[in-house]
């Protein structure tokens, strides 16, 4: 199910080559060889700026006699530490260079090295999609499915909480009583999610850690969603991250994402975009408080919700098929679907933990 590229990771007799093009900024390149199990003549290449000029001399030096089980945050560190006083690095890092040497020695893997899949949105339960979330993430980690894009779909009014969020304070009892709302948690963090069938896009990557490898938590947000950036520049849309995980315009925020990694090596990125959202439901269903809002510039969360059907006049299946062809085109995608196991292993965890009290209260 894994490739390895010709370009961005090769062993050219004793010489070892990875690559890594930083997310809107520019591409790092390590040439290196292994000698006893450490790193040996390290030379740095690419088309990003650096100052002083020597400096770049530095990077290598910091990095020769490295052990080749070094951590990413740990070559990062050593980078950092055997810069001079003033050192300006311009459209990279010491983080992009830790992950192109990691690359290099087939720690960390890029996009091209996997076979991705697309489920395209299939209506099921909102019980049923948070338990599929658990489910494909440690099938792609055990190697039994591609790396994995699935939309969501759904018929039942739903209220999605993050993992580690209070069910009482988050969700108004009276408000999901008088609109008949279906409150699940899923596993992973972030925040809540008012999903009515056709107001909102979700959707799920399902992914091995070492694609992230030596990228920090933090960005690996944009990372993993450069992908939607533009398929909305293609829309029109110009879109960015405010950190950390919400996806906004100029018009303000149209949505959020939320990550888990598991022991086993598998990695889910969920994302849920507002295409046309009833706000006047959603502030009598969810518990939006003031310290919410107090960084986001906005007073209303009514106000700091701008959906995409406001900003592109567009269907929202016309939206969703446009990133599903950018994701398809970028990454060599595959169409595929849920196999009868998937859907019945996610079922079964309906009755054991998505679907019962004991998760739904693990914080009252």
């Amino acid at each position: 199910m894994t490739s390895l590229p010709d370009q961005e990771n090769h062993d050219d007799g004793n010489r070892l080559h990875g690559e890594y093009k930083v997310p809107g900024g520019k591409l790092v390149v390590v040439d290196l060889a292994l000698r006893e199990g450490r790193f040996a003549d390290v030379s740095l290449s690419g088309d990003f700026f650096l100052e002083p000029d020597e400096a770049l001399e530095d990077i290598n030096a910091a990095l020769t006699g490295l052990p080749e089980t070094t951590p990413a945050g740990e070559i990062a560190a050593a980078i950092t530490a055997g810069l001079p006083d003033g050192t300006v690095l311009f459209g990279f890092s010491a983080d992009a260079v830790s992950v192109a040497i990691r690359r290099a020695l087939s720690k960390a893997t890029a996009w091209s090295d996997h076979e991705w899949e697309v489920i395209p949105p299939t209506v099921l339960p909102t019980h049923v999609n948070v338990a599929l979330d658990e489910v494909l993430t440690e099938e792609v980690a055990a190697g039994r499915r591609n790396p994995t894009l699935r939309f969501w779909d759904w018929e039942e009014p739903s209220v999605v909480i993050g993992s580690f969020q209070s069910l009482r304070n988050e969700v108004d009892p009276e408000g999901v009583a008088k609109h008949g709302i279906t409150v699940v948690r899923r596993i992973s963090g972030g925040g809540a999610m008012f999903m009515e069938a056709g107001n909102c896009i979700t959707y799920s990557l399902y992914l091995p850690q070492t694609l992230v490898d030596g990228i920090s938590f933090a960005d690996s947000y944009a990372f993993l969603d450069s992908w939607v950036m533009a398929a909305l520049e293609k829309l029109g849309i110009t879109a960015f991250y405010v950190p950390l995980n919400d996806i906004a315009t100029e018009q303000g925020k149209i949505g959020g994402a939320a990550q888990k990694r598991l022991a086993n090596g598998g990695m889910l990125h969920h994302v849920t975009m507002s295409y046309d959202i009833d706000a006047d439901k959603m502030v009598e269903v969810l518990r939006i408080g003031k310290e919410k809002l107090s960084d986001k510039g906005t007073r209303s969360a009514k106000k700091r919700v701008d959906p995409l059907r406001r900003q592109t006049g567009l269907a929202r299946a016309a939206i969703i098929d446009a990133m599903q062809e950018v994701f398809t085109e970028r990454y060599g995608a595959t169409e595929s679907q849920l196999s009868a196991h998937e859907l019945n292993e996610a079922g079964k965890r309906v009755d054991a933990k998505f679907g019962t009290s004991a998760w739904m209260n693990r914080v009252p």
